[in-house]
């Protein structure tokens, strides 16, 4: 397929997509840039419900960098145990904190490299801030992302990197912030990976893997 047809098609998804899940948004709760910055870093490997349950009573508690490197990492820990890693986490939020503190005058930064830099964000983090908290065009690849844009053909790759910038080519930057939702949505609702709603997937017909005979309850 060439180029200008693969666009044509990952216009038509988005299309579909946008229709379908007209309401999209990220699903963490945040009210400023770090605490988004900390909810992301707590989603690794959790769910985004349970972020938010454990977020509600720690931005109470911590509402600046420097409170984070007050309370002591055991007490941290306990904090947000339940997120799963919490030693990483509480490592990775205590490092990250200090380096706002020292570089960045408290303040999380709105250029992509120096967000990536932080300790304990990966390129999908700064993608996550960078869009979501600043309205920087940005496409954040997570799990449903890596699947769907296999399973809807415009990649052959796990890589995420190689994946954001396919993606890239053929979507619209106006659209890469909310892409990723889009996909997330559809991956949490339909293309489900241990049972796809094929029969009800309302970009069946432009989705090579399409299978009439998957489970459609």
């Amino acid at each position: 397929m060439s180029k200008a047809s693969e666009v044509k098609r990952a216009n038509e998804i988005l299309r579909l997509l946008k229709k379908e899940y007209p309401e999209v948004n990220i699903a963490l709760n945040f009210g400023t840039p770090f605490q988004l910055l900390i909810s992301t870093i707590l989603s690794a490997q959790c769910t985004d419900e349970r972020v938010n349950l454990v977020t509600k009573t720690l931005f109470k508690k911590y509402k600046r960098p420097q409170d984070y490197l007050n309370v002591s990492s055991k007490e941290l820990e306990k904090d947000i145990f339940s997120t799963g890693f919490y030693r990483q986490k509480t490592r990775s939020i205590k490092n990250c904190c200090s380096i706002l503190i020292e570089k960045f005058d408290g303040k999380v930064p709105k250029d992509f490299d120096a967000l990536k830099s932080l300790p304990g964000v990966g390129r999908k983090t700064a993608s996550v801030v960078a869009g979501n908290a600043f309205g920087i065009p940005a496409i954040a690849v997570d799990t449903h992302v890596i699947r769907l844009s296999n399973l809807m053909g415009f990649v052959k790759t796990k890589d995420p990197e190689k994946i954001e910038m396919k993606l890239k080519e053929f979507f619209p930057e106006k659209e890469w912030i909310n892409l990723g939702h889009y996909l997330m949505s559809h991956g949490r609702k339909i293309c489900i990976a241990r049972r796809p709603k094929c029969l009800k997937c309302v970009v069946g017909d432009l989705c090579p893997s399409f299978d009439p005979l998957t489970e459609s309850a």
